[in-house]
This record gives C-alpha cells, structure tokens and sequence, in this order.
C-alpha cells in the first residue's frame, strides 16, 4: 500500500488507554452482530405507515429462529422479517450472530417529519428527506444540523457526505403560502443512527510465552457487515509503538521466525478500510518470550563495608552465577518503591554509581537480575554516609523574657545535621564554660547562674570528629533590678515657700538601664521621667500653697518597681512680697529692747488713768491676739498719689511701727504688737532669692506688770511666769 502504518503512539492518549484497559465483546470470540434493514429505509414514518423490519447475519436473510427485542427487553421469536407500526428500539439475534445494533424508528403524528436514509455506517453518505403531509403545499425546505442551516432544497433530498458517529441533531423546516399568507413547519429533531463499519481488531497470538528462539504468529481478526463485505481492509502490527514487518498488508496474519528475549512486551494490531479511511486498533497483548533463568545474584559495595562520608560516590555492582541471553540488573534501596536504577545488558554483572551520597541515602540495599524468568534478589547490605556536624544553633533559655542576676539560663547547642555521637563545648567571650555529649544526636545544653559579670557574647562548638562546626555569637544582656530610689528635693522642704521652682530628684542607686522614674504627691501621680542610660531623673515643679505635703518618687526598669521613702514639704503661704515680711522681723527683733521700755511706760501711763478714771480697763484701742484685727498703716493720706495699690508690692512702703494694748481678760497682763517694715529702696522681687531666709515677721507681745494697790507706786509686780510670749503674726496682720 501507499500508506504509512499509523503507530499506536498516534492515538489519542484517552482513546488509547481506553483500547488498552476496557474488554470488549469481541475480545471473547462471540459471533459477529446481526443487523437490521428497513423496508422502505427510513427510520421516522407517518402514524399509520406500515415499516417492515428484516434481520439478517453473515450468511443469508435470518428464515430460521430469529429473537427480537423491543426497548432492550424480549419482544418475540420467530420469523426473521416482521411488520411494526408502534414507536421504539428494535433489535434482533440469530443462532449464528450476537444481537444487532439497534434501531430507533418513530412514527410520527406531526404535519412534517424529517426522514433518514437506513442503514449507515461510518463513512457512508447519508440522504435525508423532509417530509410534510401535504407536499404540493410546501415551497422550500431548509435543513440544519445542531440549530445552524446546512441547505435549502424544494422537493428533493438533502446529502450529508461521510458521516461518522455523533451526537448531531438534524431538523427542518418547510414555508408556503396559503390565501396570501406565508406559513412555516418545523420537525421534530432527528439523530442519525450510525453503524461501525466494522468492529475493533482482535489479536490473536500463537502462544503467549513463547520459547526463545521458537518462532511466533500473530492475527488480526475483525469483519465486515454483508451490505459492506465488498470494501477492502489492511492489517499492520505493532510491538509497543514499533512497526513489525513491511508494514500495511491485505493479509490479516504476520509470522515472526525467532523470538528472543527482548522480543517480549506489549503487541497490537490495526485495521483500516481503504474507501473510507477508517482506522481501527486492538488492545494490546503481553508477550514473554522464556529463556534460562539466572541464579546466585550478588550484591558488592564499594567503599567496602558500606562506610563512606557524606559527599563521597557509591558504587554498587550486581553480578550472576548462572544465566544467558539480555540480563536486566536493577539496584533497589529498602523503603523506596522506585529503583534506583536500571540496566539491560548482555553480560553477567553491572554496577551502579550513586555520586556524592547524601544523608537520605543511607539504608539497606539490594539489588535484582532478571532475564524474563522474574527478578532474582541479592542479600541486602546496609550503607550508612557519616555526615559531619553542621553548624551549630546557639539559643539562650531564661525564666523570663529579661534575664537577671541570680536567674538560671540554659544554652542549648544544637547541629540540625551530623552522625551522633556528637560533643557540644559552650563559650563565654571565648573562654570555655563546659561541654555536654549527644550520644544519640540531637542537642547539648548547659547551665549558668548568672551574675553581673556575666553579660556578653556565648558561642557553641559541635564537633563529631568530621571537623568542629562554631556557632554565631548570642548576645546576653544580664539585667539588675533597680534598687530602693531616693527622692531629694530642690530647695529642701525647710526652705521652699510658694512660687518657688521646686526640683524633685529620684535616683536609684543600682539597676539595669532603661529606668522610668514617677513622681507622687500624696499617692497622686505628678509625672514621669525616664533615664535611658541609668542614673537619676528630675521633675520640676512650680509651687502653690496646696503643695505641701508628702512626696515620693518610685523606679521601675521592667523588672519590678520600687518606691522611695516619703519626704514631707511644709509650706508656709505668705503674700508676694516677702522683702517686707522679712524686713518686719529683722527691725522686730532689733527694737525688742525699745519695745519693752515702751510698753513698761504704757503700761505704767493706763494704770494711773485707770485709778483717776479715765480709762477703761481693757484700753483703747486694743484687741485679744484671738482676733485678727487689722492693724492701721500710718502715712501718706489715701488720695497721696504716692501710696501704693493693692497691686504694687509692699517694699515701696514706708512702714511705721504700730502699737497696740491688748487685754486678754486678766487685768493683771497688758501686752504690746509692735509691727514694722523697714523701707527699702530698691524693689526686693529683684533680690536674689538666696538673700532671703525662711523667717517669719517677729510680733513680740510683751507681758508688762502691773501694780498691786497695796504695792508702792511707781512698783510693778513680777508674776513667777515667763515674761514675754512671742506669738506669729499671721499675713494679713503683716499689711499694716
């Protein structure tokens, strides 16, 4: 023939595995198919047409027993022609064939019907004929397949050239008109019942296990239907996807004249019709062509013993006692389902090279010789790679996320690859601290209570005796936790009035920095204050009279937080002046002297008006030291330009000294206020702050005696208490 053979290899891969793996009828032998004609041909008829239906099988037309079937289920048996006039799938069988193909026939009520010409097989051309009942009415007929137009005619028939078995839906319609009026038909779809031309190949060999150098033959059987017998077929086989003698041949038979070994495998065969060009393939058939066994296959390992380093090759050689013809040797390793490798060869050894052996690669290994007898397995030997120790992980283990003195820290080593047994060596700054051994592999760990000098970079060694491994460097930071701070403050609480800048300072003698310092004033929080390098921190702040109090600072450097003692503030309030009030108590104290005359010659004034009656007892003007009596300011009168507001300080004042007697009941004691400013000429709020010291105004009472009547005049009677009392002023009393 002029054609090549079409491999088997050339078949889609779906269809080919669906050749390879799924039986078939014709696998088994059965009779060829009967088949069905139909007289008239067409497969869809008018209700009330009459369709006579014909079985016949290779020989003649089925007169004999005949079994039919209606819709897959037992009709009748008899005769092998019948009439049927009701709707469905019919088949038939007879004593020589196996049932037919079936055919679907419809008898239809509609006024236009598409018809099929019966039978078909693959390749066939096809007549297709619309049908309406009234055909001197109909003016065109359109034809489509799967809803898209294929033709137009008027009456004749419509043609579809070689079809092939699909799923196609065939219709069409008819239009006219009628009293000026178009009208338009449509059928019912129709699907054309295609036939195989004829069925799959079967292959049939001589033997299936043939002797080696005894020769083998092959057939490929199939059949063509009776209206088809006179279509010509050719034959060509396969042995996997290899072509086996000259190719495409009229004959269906091929005889090989000596099978060897490496003739066994996989054989097929392929049918073709020349007119039309339909290829057909047969599933495939395993041939295993016997020959002498092998025996006493052994194993060899180099390095000997099986012992070699990681990196290092494998060789692996397998050898046979006894054996002829192809051997094929293959290397197999314990756990893996693929062999490692494969050779075929015509010699009694082979040997195998694993390059640059790895860790996975260690196990048992064997390998297997097989001539077509079925593989032969060696003993198995067992290769374990030493793997030097990788390097080293290095990870400290603390109790908490910050490691502190007294804390106990695990450093744990650990190679992720390398043989056991393996010795791990810990290193502080390059000195050694201690060792611990793996026996099994895995890691090491030793442990350290930390102190102070403790801080600083740990390393690890992993050593196997293939050559030491040194980790990274770790760091390690070992934290103190701060100690009890101590809170100062700036002046001292002796010294600090209101206005004052006052500087609390907290410090903590001891800790690990960062430190965060907070400030309290009666357990209120004023603020915070950090010291990112250690030491002390400060907290500034303006005072008022409701700062006095207890203050206390605490420290915390994430460790645990610490409070100071409690230092006390006392706070005088005095008015914005303190020049004045300072001033006031240095003339005080300089004139207590004069005062003490003065008040011994008042006294000694009142008590005689008091004997003549010109005074009342208590005096005037006079007050209890009870009473907050403003004193009056003796100067400039109000509408003096130069008398200060209430907004100017006091220091532009001139003050003069005031004098009051107070009596506090008794009138045995008369007492005497004496208050006084020195003028200053120069505006105090500019004076240093330091020049002035925390002294309060002095207001001296002084306790004068008085006379008994029956005491001689001019004579005064000491009373056996003190003499003076020194009472504060407070400051309002001071604006005088």
């Amino acid at each position: 023939m002029g054609f090549p053979c079409r491999r088997p290899g050339q078949v889609p891969m779906l269809l080919w595995l669906l050749l390879t793996l799924a039986p078939g009828r014709e696998q088994s032998g059965a009779f060829p198919k009967a088949f069905l004609l139909l007289k008239p041909p067409w497969s869809t008829a008018f209700k009330g047409e009459e369709v006579t239906l014909i079985c016949e099988d290779d020989h003649s037309p089925a007169q004999r027993y005949t079994s039919w079937y209606h819709n897959w289920a037992f009709w009748k048996a008899g005769s092998g022609t019948i009439q049927i006039y009701k709707s469905g799938r019919y088949t038939c069988k007879t004593q020589r064939s196996s049932v037919s193909d079936p055919v679907h026939v419809e008898f239809l009520s509609e006024w236009l019907i598409l018809q099929a010409s019966h039978p078909v097989f693959e390749g066939d051309d096809v007549h297709l004929r619309c049908r309406g009942k009234n055909e001197e009415d109909i003016n065109e007929k359109i034809y489509y397949r799967n809803k898209k137009e294929i033709g137009r005619r008027r009456g004749s028939k419509f043609t579809l050239h070689s079809v092939s078995q699909d799923n196609s839906e065939y219709h069409c319609t008819a239009s006219g008109e009628s009293f000026w009026r178009p009208w338009e038909e449509t059928s019912k779809p129709l699907k054309i019942q295609v036939q195989e031309l004829f069925p799959r190949p079967v292959l049939r060999v001589s033997t299936s296990q043939p002797i080696e150098g005894s020769p083998m033959n092959l057939k490929c059987e199939t059949w063509l239907p009776p209206l088809r017998s006179h279509i010509e077929l050719q034959f060509c086989f396969f042995r996997e996807d290899k072509v086996l003698g000259s190719g495409w041949s009229s004959s269906p038979e091929l005889q090989i004249p000596t099978m060897w070994s490496e003739d066994s495998g996989s054989y097929s065969c392929q049918a073709n019709a020349v007119t039309p060009n339909i290829i057909k393939i047969s599933l495939r058939s395993w041939i295993r062509v016997q020959r002498i066994p092998v025996s006493d296959v052994n194993l060899e390992i180099q390095p000997p013993g099986g012992q070699l380093i990681e990196g290092e090759d494998l060789v692996l050689i397998c050898s046979v006692a006894k054996g002829t013809g192809t051997v094929t040797f293959s290397w197999h390793r314990e756990g893996t389902e693929r062999s490692l490798g494969r050779k075929t060869q015509r010699a009694l050894s082979a040997e195998l090279r694993i390059a640059a052996v790895r860790e996975q690669d260690a196990g048992r290994y064997y390998c297997a010789a097989d001539n077509m007898h079925g593989p032969i397995l060696s003993r198995r030997i067992r290769v374990i790679p030493r793997i030097p120790a990788s390097r080293p992980v290095l990870t400290l283990r603390a109790p908490r996320t910050r490691a502190m003195v007294k804390d106990t820290v695990e450093l744990r080593c650990e190679a992720q690859r390398g043989s056991p047994p393996i010795l791990y060596r810990f290193y502080h700054k390059n000195v050694t601290l201690g060792s611990s051994s793996a026996p099994s592999g895995g890691g090491g760990s030793f442990n350290l209570s930390l102190t102070t000098e403790h801080s600083g970079n740990y390393s690890c060694e992993a050593d196997n005796g293939l050559g030491p491994q040194r980790s990274e460097a770790v760091p390690l930071s070992v934290s103190v936790p701060v100690s009890r701070p101590i809170l100062t403050l700036n002046p001292a609480g002796a010294q600090a009035v209101v206005g004052d800048l006052l500087e609390l300072r907290c410090e903590a003698q001891s800790g690990s920095p960062p430190i965060l310092y907070w400030f309290y004033h009666e357990d209120v929080t004023l603020g915070s204050s950090s010291a990112p390098s250690g030491g002390g921190a400060s907290f500034n702040l303006s005072l008022t009279a409701e700062h006095s109090g207890n203050y206390s600072c605490g420290a915390d450097n994430g460790l645990g937080v610490q409070r100071s003692y409690m230092v006390t503030l006392n706070l005088t309030e005095f008015s914005t002046n303190k020049v004045i009030h300072i001033t006031v108590g240095v003339i005080g104290c300089l004139l207590s002297m004069l005062v003490l005359a003065a008040s011994a010659s008042l006294v000694s004034h009142f008590r005689t008006q008091r004997k003549s009656g010109g005074l009342p007892t208590t005096g005037t003007p006079s007050y209890s030291p009870k009473e907050h009596r403003k004193p009056s300011w003796s100067g400039p009168p109000r509408t003096d330009p130069q008398r200060p507001t209430p907004c100017e300080p006091p220091a532009l004042m001139e003050l003069e000294p005031v004098y009051s007697n107070v009596s506090p009941g008794d009138d045995n004691l008369v007492y005497s206020q004496i208050c006084s400013s020195q003028h200053s000429k120069e505006n105090p709020a500019r004076a240093p702050r330091t020049h002035w010291k925390d002294e309060e105004p002095a207001i001296i009472y002084s306790e004068v005696k008085k006379a008994h009547p029956d005491d001689p005049e001019g004579q005064a009677h000491e009373d056996a208490a003190g003499n003076y009392e020194n009472v504060s002023c407070a400051p309002p009393a001071l604006d005088c």
